[in-house]
């Protein structure tokens, strides 16, 4: 027997584990809980004095409500307090966003470099 996803109750919210999955509760957080995470990427950083990851993530937002946080998601987003435990947001900036009209709706791409507090 198969079961249509359709009909099943959307799942609980879990906190996530991990710097990664910390970040992505605190984007979805700042996104006022209307927007997605449609993908994100993250790749190892480090300089002499510092080591961390770049994280590349993409949210969408559907929805008139939903592009209007959006629209607070990218004003708030370079200036947002995060508080990732042993983690330091030393940047924070939305580099691409896209706009759809009918049906409402927003893309928003950002990027964020992570350094590990020690």
């Amino acid at each position: 027997m198969r079961i249509d996803p359709a009909v099943l109750p959307p799942p609980l919210r879990k906190r996530r584990r991990g710097v990664r999955g910390k970040l992505a509760d605190a984007l979805l957080e700042l996104a006022g809980g209307h927007g997605h995470i449609a993908s994100h990427t993250e790749k190892a950083w480090a300089s002499i004095t510092f080591a961390g990851a770049r994280h590349r993530v993409e949210l969408v937002f559907a929805g008139e409500k939903a592009v209007e946080a959006g629209e607070c998601f990218i004003a708030f987003l370079p200036e947002y307090e995060f508080a990732i435990p042993k983690q330091l947001v030393a940047d924070a900036a939305v580099v691409g966003v896209d706009h759809i009209a009918q049906p409402p709706g927003l893309t928003v791409r950002c990027e964020l470099l992570l350094l590990e507090e020690g």
